[in-house]
């Protein structure tokens, strides 16, 4: 098989979708096509795997009971988050959406089996982490592929992950790593919002090799 050429428009292209790929906090509410969800998990599933153990596990959360429980656990902790804060900061946090919860149509669970039977532990005798990187890479993809479909992807952090866990009924052995709310974007930007919002900066330094 003959490996394909990508030309200049395609790299041009592929810029422009990790430029667009941004953090969606505002949602349309309107469902996103199931069609369409599961090419997003196939393309997802495409993502490079230590061993390729494939690691990731995706877990749509439907049940209204369990979403509110998701919605409490974000709330406790993003009012400890806010005391971690004063002054200028602590006014910016209070204002900004950090989460898509209540308005994205879809929420997705995002685990790690840490040690799977697949792939036999190829690769991870020294650095068992891997797995989780593998899954992260998946959400990393999945999130890419979203934004290539129009589609908005935003990553809840601010959740205590063992509540989450039990409130998923997800096996011990699955390790939580995000929770996702998918749906339409109700607006678009190529700059991040926390960025727009004042909150932080990019850092061209970061944009430079480290040589050793």
């Amino acid at each position: 098989m003959t490996a394909p050429l990508f030309s200049p428009a395609f790299r041009a292209s592929l810029d422009q979708l990790f430029t667009w790929r941004r953090d969606v906090r505002h949602f349309r509410t309107d469902p996103v096509p199931e069609a369409v969800l599961s090419r997003l998990l196939e393309t997802a599933c495409l993502a490079p795997s230590v061993g390729l153990s494939e690691p990731w596990r995706f877990v749509r959360v439907d049940a209204p009971a369990r979403r509110a429980e998701i919605r409490e656990n974000f709330a406790r902790c993003n009012a400890e988050a806010l005391t971690g804060h004063s002054g200028d900061d602590a006014q910016r946090y209070a204002t900004l959406k950090l989460a898509g919860l209540d308005d994205a149509p879809h929420h997705i669970a995002v685990f790690c089996d840490t040690n799977p039977a697949q792939g036999r532990g190829l690769g991870r005798g020294t650095m068992p982490e891997t797995t989780v990187w593998s899954a992260v890479m998946a959400i990393h993809t999945f999130w890419l592929a979203a934004t290539a479909e129009g589609v908005g992807l935003g990553w809840v952090s601010i959740l205590n992950p063992q509540d989450a866990s039990r409130t998923l009924c997800i096996t011990p052995d699955w390790q939580f790593l995000a929770y996702l709310c998918v749906g339409y974007p109700a607006e678009q930007a190529d700059t991040p919002e926390l960025e727009r919002r004042g909150w932080e900066q990019r850092n061209p330094a970061r944009r430079q090799w480290i040589n050793r």
